[in-house]
């Protein structure tokens, strides 16, 4: 039984700071866990390297190590620019593709000739 009162005030501010610590806390935690983070410029080649790679060998790749942006339809993409090489029944084939930064998918290729 408490006579003056000062425990229950207490009580309360110790409730409310740790509520406060547990609410901070889940907003960290769901921050962190929604962040997407981008991919690097490697593993922007190897997902392309991969994709050609199912219609016949690389002879050659390369990848720019330094995003850009681009607009495509309307919409606004960070992107890595790159190249693959390759013969096809002994024809040289060049080909310039890109790669959104944040999620990986190769939004264009183009046959360079």
């Amino acid at each position: 039984m408490l006579i003056d009162g000062k425990g229950d005030a207490d009580m309360k501010w110790k409730a409310l700071l740790i509520g406060a610590g547990i609410g901070a806390a889940a907003a960290l935690f769901i921050t962190e866990v929604t962040k997407q983070p981008s991919i690097k410029p490697e593993k922007a080649l190897k997902i392309a390297k991969e994709a050609f790679k199912k219609k016949g060998p690389v002879d050659g790749s390369w990848i720019q190590m330094v995003p850009e942006t681009i607009l495509k339809n309307e919409l606004s993409y960070s992107v890595y620019r790159g190249g693959i090489s390759r013969r096809i029944d002994n024809v040289l084939e060049q080909y310039e593709f890109i790669v959104d930064k944040d999620t990986g998918v190769i939004l264009d290729v183009n046959q360079i000739k």
